[in-house]
């Protein structure tokens, strides 16, 4: 497998390009949601996974991956790691889906800041890793600034820690998984797809499924879901291969960045206790990116292809 140092200059800057509009899609996401906002949260879960067996079936096959597929059906084990996975993973697009049609975008921001903060208290708790100095300063304000909030501004950031929470138990899950970023996002779409359509058609039977009604242009948004549930994943899949775990985790505070714009346009209260908080969130994120790259600098990169982001 390639090497970020593989690679030539100009496919470094084509990773580079390719990482910063994955995470620039994943950060306006938001807007997407809120185009679709009269539809459902169940439902617009059910069509993010229906809409992205398709999709991503089109994929798998221009990159000729149905053999690491197949692999991964076939093997019991892996397979279980995957069904958890879905689980996790189909939990947290529904807590999104919901804070971004029920004013709660800040929230979800928050909680995409903290994620890697979490990666790192799991690292300590399950892996027995021990903390750089400047790493205990980090988690150390992160968890100021949220009992911060909730202290002071009666606010309970479940939705926060509940998106990061399920995106750590992802990631340390797929980690078990030897499997691709797409193979693996396609397994457990497929998964999932048989719960989703039956869902669907529980809906549409019924009449209280918004696709297929009167507004045709709400049903193809809904068609979109698949294709904007994978095609980050791709982009990103791609930058990861070439780039350092370095620029990959500068790169990932792009996309909470973008959510919390979106949350100003949109016009949530920003009220004074969440301006602290993410001042805590902002400077432990300073402190953490600043102590990987200088961390990565005193040793060789071995970055190897990130996961699901």
């Amino acid at each position: 497998m390639n090497q970020p140092g593989d690679y030539s200059d100009a496919e470094v800057r084509s990773g580079v390009i390719l990482g910063l509009i994955a995470y620039s899609l994943w950060g306006v996401f938001p807007v997407y949601f809120k185009w679709i906002e009269t539809v459902a949260p169940t439902e617009v879960l059910v069509h993010r996974v229906v809409w992205a067996v398709p999709f991503g079936a089109l994929i798998i096959h221009a990159r000729r991956q149905w053999r690491e597929v197949r692999a991964a059906f076939l093997d019991r084990s892996r397979l279980v790691w995957l069904v958890l996975a879905a689980l996790c993973i189909s939990a947290n697009w529904f807590i999104y889906v919901w804070a971004v049609q029920n004013a709660r975008i800040f929230e979800a921001s928050l909680g995409y800041y903290i994620n890697p903060l979490i990666y790192v208290v799991v690292g300590v708790v399950l892996l027995s890793e021990r903390l750089r100095r400047l790493q205990i300063v980090a988690v150390a304000l992160a968890f100021i600034g949220v009992s911060y909030l909730t202290l002071r501004g009666g606010i309970f950031p479940w939705v926060a820690l509940s998106l990061a929470a399920l995106f750590t138990a992802y990631g340390v899950i797929r980690k078990q998984v030897v499997i691709g970023a797409m193979p693996g996002l396609f397994v457990e779409t497929t998964l999932l797809f048989p719960f989703g359509f039956g869902w669907l058609c529980i809906l549409m039977l019924d009449g209280s499924a918004s696709f297929g009604a009167v507004d045709t242009g709400r049903s193809l948004l809904l068609m979109l879901a698949g294709p904007i549930t994978v095609l980050p994943l791709l982009l990103f899949a791609i930058a990861a291969k070439r780039l350092t775990l370095t620029t990959i985790g500068f790169m990932q505070f792009l996309a909470p960045t973008l959510q919390f714009v979106t949350g100003l346009y949109y016009g949530e209260t920003l009220t004074t206790e969440h301006i602290v908080c993410f001042g805590f969130i902002w400077v432990a994120v300073a402190l953490f990116s600043y102590d990987a790259a200088s961390s990565s600098r005193k040793k060789p990169s071995r970055a190897q292809p990130a996961r699901v982001e």
